[in-house]
């Protein structure tokens, strides 16, 4: 087996078979279920690929997989019993930005390095120096959605936001701020909560202010009963979004009604790099099916986490939370991730379209 020269010195005692114990919190069923098992079935595979080469220093990562049922106060019950029952050096999660600001106050507490895949709000790394995130925040992602509006030639927007989802009504703030400082226009703004099933009202009054476009920064459980009721009202304009629209059921309870809709993602499918075509064949083989936004976060968080176990020489939770906040230029397959001072990742997004059944590459924009 090849060990890094750098760890030379004083690994070879260590070398055994006994597991590195990572945990994962995850919606494996609930509500948001779509997100929490495309996001496992990513750090799944990374985990298997990181085993079959021979672990990471000499032996295997052990995943320990906790379902939070997509409810509200699972998830720091699941990671005060990952970090004080099971042992575990690393957790990795949540997808949802509300639920890793409930998991990261404990992991920081016990100086436990937590990795969010996906979760865009910039208060969950605030928590503290042990929290991570792999992805884009809402004020880049919401900067990305207004620039993008602007160039689509859209004057005024109205805004349709979940009050009960801070990822929601951050990425709200982010994109109304950008949009009107560069001259567009916000025609009405209304809101929702998440588990609405009528949104009638609140289109009824989007469609009176005659928007070129609708910003809707929900999740797919909603998103789509949007669309399809606001297309019943006669509204045809263009709906934009954020990555809270990735969700296999997004399409499947949408139909046509999300037809020439954009928003913005982290992964494309359709991206034609060598290390792109490889995970989704790969992914594919294992699973059956196309690896989403989620798939992909999950598998650079886990081989993230292991570059960093690598790069410490050590599981000591001080030692990596050093080499996880020292990441940079990690060629992932949601592209190149450095992260910051702020332990926030600096990469680029993708805005993708909605046609014949499928998300579509539109463009890819840098930080």
């Amino acid at each position: 087996m090849l060990v890094s020269a750098v760890c030379l010195p004083g690994i070879f005692a260590a070398i055994s078979a006994e597991p590195i114990l990572v945990g994962e919190v995850a919606s494996l069923t609930g509500a948001s279920a779509s997100f929490g098992q495309s996001s496992h079935e990513g750090t799944e595979l990374a985990v298997a690929e990181i085993n079959a080469a021979g672990g990471v220093l000499g032996r295997p990562i052990l995943l320990i997989t906790e379902d939070d049922q997509s409810q509200a106060g699972q998830p720091a019950t699941i990671v005060r019993k990952l970090i004080s029952q099971d042992k575990v050096v690393a957790v990795l999660g949540e997808v949802a930005s509300s639920k890793s600001l409930e998991a990261a106050p404990i992991c920081q507490q016990n100086k436990i390095p937590m990795i969010t895949p996906a979760s865009t709000n910039p208060k969950v790394t605030e928590v503290g120096d042990h929290i991570f995130r792999i992805c884009f925040i809402d004020p880049f992602q919401g900067t990305v959605c207004s620039k993008f509006a602007r160039e689509m030639g859209w004057k005024k927007v109205a805004v349709l936001t979940d009050v009960k989802q801070d990822y929601s009504v951050g990425l709200t703030e982010c994109f109304m701020r950008d949009f009107t400082a560069n001259g567009g226009e916000i025609v009405k703004e209304q809101k929702f909560s998440s588990g609405d099933k009528d949104f009638k009202p609140q289109l009824t009054s989007i469609k009176a202010a005659r928007p070129d476009a609708v910003f809707v920064p929900g999740y797919y459980a909603e998103v789509p009963l949007i669309a399809k009721q606001a297309r019943l009202l006669g509204i045809k304009i263009p709906f934009l979004g954020g990555d809270g629209w990735v969700g296999d059921s997004l399409l499947k309870v949408a139909g046509s009604a999300l037809d020439g809709s954009f928003f913005s993602a982290h992964f494309s499918s359709e991206d034609q790099s060598p290390k792109v075509r490889n995970f989704v064949e790969t992914f594919r083989a294992k699973y059956g099916g196309m690896p989403d936004d989620m798939a992909a976060l999950g598998y650079d968080s886990a081989m993230i986490l292991a570059a960093a176990i690598r790069a410490a020489c050590t599981t000591d939770p001080a030692a990596l939370r050093d080499a996880i906040a020292a990441t940079k230029d990690h060629d992932g397959v949601t592209g190149r991730i450095s992260l910051d001072e702020r332990r926030n990742a600096s990469k680029p997004a993708v805005i993708l379209t909605i046609r014949d059944g499928g998300f579509h590459f539109v463009k890819k924009v840098e930080p």
